[in-house]
């Protein structure tokens, strides 16, 4: 078919208007009453859905993060150190573990875990001897000091 004219161009859109119908009542599906059967009705409600499901990614992330600071901070007051001060600690001998890892390590690995907090409280016992100038590196605790031989 050719169009010899922007007129006959223009008119020739009616199944463009069938596919975006059926694509946004494909959202509306399963909703209650007229709001999955009816246009009109469903545009307002699939628009605040896709509000509601926009807002609810960021919440999602934020539950999550609460979810294990919360493991976290109950693990590491089983081993005696707080979740302050083991996040502090970790980070400052360098281990880049983001809570989530350290969170699954704390319910499905509790060896490796009982290892970073032991790690971390030698970090924090080599901070206060470096607090009361005793001067000497703590046995087996890797330090930001390299020593030259």
């Amino acid at each position: 078919m050719v169009f010899l004219t922007a007129a006959c161009w223009i008119r020739n859109r009616g199944p463009d208007r069938y596919w975006k119908v059926q694509e946004l009542l494909k959202h509306a599906r399963h909703f209650r009453g007229r709001k999955n059967r009816c246009y009109s009705l469903a545009v307002r409600a699939v628009r605040r859905a896709f509000v509601y499901a926009t807002k609810a990614r960021a919440l999602k992330k934020r539950d999550m993060r609460k979810l294990w600071i919360t493991r976290i901070a109950a693990a590491s007051r089983e081993h005696g150190i707080k979740y302050p001060g083991l996040i502090h600690n970790l980070t400052k001998s360098s281990i880049q573990l983001n809570r989530r890892v350290i969170c699954d390590l704390a319910v499905t690995e509790p060896r490796s875990f009982q290892s970073l907090v032991k790690l971390a409280r030698a970090r924090q016992q080599e901070g206060f001897r470096a607090a009361l100038g005793d001067g000497k590196e703590p046995a087996g605790v890797l330090s930001r000091v390299v020593m030259l031989q």
